[in-house]
């Protein structure tokens, strides 16, 4: 389609004859951007333009100061924390039930039986049933209805999961997430450190790998199988002494031993949630049902404020591992809304399709996903002259909007250059969140012109049950994590050794408020480390406040490490620099206080390097061959240096070397954790040849 006769569109899309003079004049063969903001301007002063998002708090004041220094959110104009929206709402399970009345007992679950069937739906008081089925079989078979009795459950996302969930809540019992990319000594060291006897699991392959290390966990007596269980599986617990049930097993065992439920109180632990650990073995943090239902409810009554309103009639798509506490914070937002939740089919080739076919309305996400989907629509983008012109015209009107707190999907733009990449996540999409890592400044801008709906970047840890502050609806500002929400407040503490100072607004980023986690199971000391005599978790961030009151992560205080020269060096500030070069995906910086510079691991950008080194280097060649042509690592190298300087790194916090590594840094080779933060420690052991080689090199 030619560029005239996509304004024709534009002007007649606005069905005023003004405006289809304006195309007259604009002429027959060329377009200006005068003539589309001309009809525009009109459209706007005519007062049909489109309304702006309620603003939840003043914008320029998001936080209010407490006496002691910390802040707490605008929202809480009383003063007070806040602890549930909802007056019977004070446990997960509750939390539940209330969804239930809300729905009308509505569809809760969704999940694809197989690729060529649609998804299918149990309903909530469905899901409540069998949950009292699963905790009755389980105390049928020995397990105490009791906080102290744990159960493992090994899965992917699936509705047997969230009905387990819920069994053992149902009878005050807490779940223990296992998962995958721990590795055999991680997984043996949690079901030996909580004293799990019982494991629920999806699949015969984890059945087999969990007899294979019986030696190593001794306590493991039971395990129940999701899917249907073959007779090899069948002949190793019997031959391993383990008792191996289906899970349709234990629900019969339930529903035929009924027991009395004995639900969970405000302040039992509901789940004790293994951090991945960037180093050494993970910890068992211990979350409440009080906290999850507090932090839960703070997040939605700060999204509810800016104009998002959530309900019944609301679709999540669960992808992420609910493992995890940043899934488990948002299934509990869906339930105590009665909306629904989708599980994808467990195979991440197939998710697009799975979100295409359910069409979600709340998209969870991280910036690793955020970032390719960024990536993929430039490059469609730039593909054409005409394309790169409407979509720059498109951006900067969107730009122009977002500044006004106006996220829509029904402007022309978005009906002629936006609406392709809005079908790719279905087509309902209108709130999208991401976390688990900062999300680049210019993606986050990108998105939010593009989807047309609000994206919100969030930040915290497990320990503080996922989130402890959020991007307020309709805040264009980029670049922070928003005010604390309305269940906890934040304080800057000195980090005298890095030159931050609370007096300074800097500091590290401390959290108090019941969405702080109770410690670590059975490690006092690791649990004094994060939380102090007055109940202040410290998290190890470097923070800065804006002056609009909102929240900037800027530093990382426990990976920082010293040069020979005593100088103090963040890498992870480095890296975050660096990978702003459309060049590279990923980087790895490295640095130790025997050398007197840092080198660092780059990752090139599979989809721009060799389109890149063809027309600007003229060297072609393959990606694997490109990665190791002496001449693009120089280039590279310049590239980065260049960009570090611009960027305001000292001379110190530029790297001197660098590798070129072909593959993507992901959780399956062991470098990132399943929430996509770097393994400094593997890096460190898995690079060193490559790192001693530069350090030799530069003498």
């Amino acid at each position: 389609m030619a560029i005239p006769e996509i304004l024709q569109k534009i002007l007649e899309y606005f069905k005023m004859p003004m405006a289809m003079d304006m195309f007259k004049l604009a002429g027959a063969g060329v377009v200006t951007v005068g003539a589309v903001t001309t009809a525009t301007a009109f459209y706007y002063l005519s007062g049909m333009g489109p309304k702006p998002l309620p603003e939840p708090v003043d914008l320029e004041y998001q936080t209010i100061e407490q006496n002691d220094g910390s802040r707490i959110s605008g929202l809480n104009t009383d003063g007070k924390i806040k602890e549930t929206m909802y007056e019977d709402v004070h446990t997960l399970l509750e939390a539940f039930q209330r969804g239930a009345r809300v729905s009308k007992n509505g569809p809760c679950l969704g999940y694809k039986p197989s690729a060529k069937e649609p998804f299918e739906w149990i309903t909530y008081d469905t899901v409540l049933e069998r949950a009292q089925h699963v905790g009755s079989g389980l105390i049928t078979l020995g397990q105490a209805p009791e906080n102290s009795t744990r159960v493992g459950v090994y899965s992917q996302n699936r509705p047997e999961y969230v009905i387990s969930d819920y069994g053992l809540w149902s009878y005050s019992m807490v779940g223990v997430p296992l998962y995958d990319t721990l590795g055999a000594e991680a997984c043996n060291h949690i079901i030996n450190q909580a004293e799990i006897s019982v494991v629920i699991c999806d699949n015969n392959m984890k059945v087999k790998n969990l007899i294979k290390r019986l030696a190593e966990t001794p306590n493991l007596k039971t395990i129940i199988l999701m899917d249907q269980i073959d007779g090899e599986s069948q002949e190793q617990a019997k031959q391993a002494g383990i008792n191996l049930l289906q899970f349709s097993e234990l629900e019969k065992l339930g529903k035929e031993n009924p027991t009395k439920t004995n639900p969970a109180k405000p302040d039992d632990v509901c789940i004790i949630c293994y951090t991945s650990g960037t180093t050494g073995i993970p910890k068992g943090a211990m979350l409440t049902h009080r906290g999850s239902v507090a932090t839960s409810s703070s997040a939605l009554h700060q999204v509810a404020a800016g104009g998002v309103d959530l309900g019944p009639g609301d679709v999540m798509i669960s992808y992420l591992p609910l493992a995890h506490s940043y899934e488990r914070l948002l299934h509990g937002v869906i339930y105590m809304l009665g909306a629904q939740i989708g599980f994808f089919q467990g195979d991440v080739r197939k998710l697009m399709d799975d979100i295409k076919e359910l069409q979600p309305t709340l998209f969870p996400c991280v910036p690793r996903l955020l970032n390719r989907f960024y990536d993929k629509v430039l490059t469609g983008v730039n593909s054409s002259l005409i394309k790169r012109f409407l979509f720059s015209m498109a951006i900067k009107s969107k730009e122009g909007e977002l500044k006004k707190r106006i996220i829509r999907k029904d402007s022309i733009w978005d009906k002629i250059v936006f609406k392709t990449v809005q079908a790719a996540l279905g087509g309902r999409v209108r709130l999208i969140t991401t976390g688990s890592a900062p999300l680049s400044p210019k993606v986050l801008n990108f998105l939010r012109c593009i989807v047309g709906c609000p994206v919100l970047e969030g930040y915290g840890q497990t320990e503080c049950h996922a989130i402890c502050s959020l991007q307020l609806c309709g805040d264009c500002y980029i670049g922070t994590v928003g005010p604390p929400l309305s269940c906890c407040s934040i304080k800057l503490a000195d980090i005298p050794e890095m030159g931050y100072f609370s007096r300074e607004n800097k500091g590290e980023v401390c959290m108090k408020g019941p969405n702080v986690f109770r410690g670590y199971l059975n490690d006092q000391e690791k649990t004094d480390e994060a939380l102090d005599a007055d109940g202040w978790l410290h998290t190890g961030d470097v923070g800065q406040w804006e002056e609009n009151g909102s929240l900037k992560i800027i530093d990382r205080k426990k990976h920082i490490f010293k040069l020979a020269q005593g100088e103090y060096i963040a890498p992870e500030k480095v890296e975050n620099t660096n990978i702003q070069s459309p060049l590279v995906a990923q980087m790895y910086v490295h640095g130790d206080s025997l050398q007197s510079c840092l080198v660092g691991v780059v990752v090139p950008d599979p989809d721009v390097l060799p389109n890149y080194c063809s027309e600007k280097l003229k060297i072609d060649g393959s990606f694997e061959e490109l990665c190791q042509n002496p001449e693009v690592n120089n280039h590279l190298l310049a590239n980065l240096t260049e960009l570090g300087k611009k960027s305001g790194l000292s001379s110190l916090e530029i790297v001197k070397a660098i590798h070129v590594y072909p593959e993507l840094f992901s959780v399956e080779n062991g470098l990132l954790t399943p929430t996509f933060k770097s393994k400094r420690q593997e890096m460190a052991k898995f690079f060193r040849p490559q790192i001693e080689e530069m350090y030799s090199k530069l003498g």
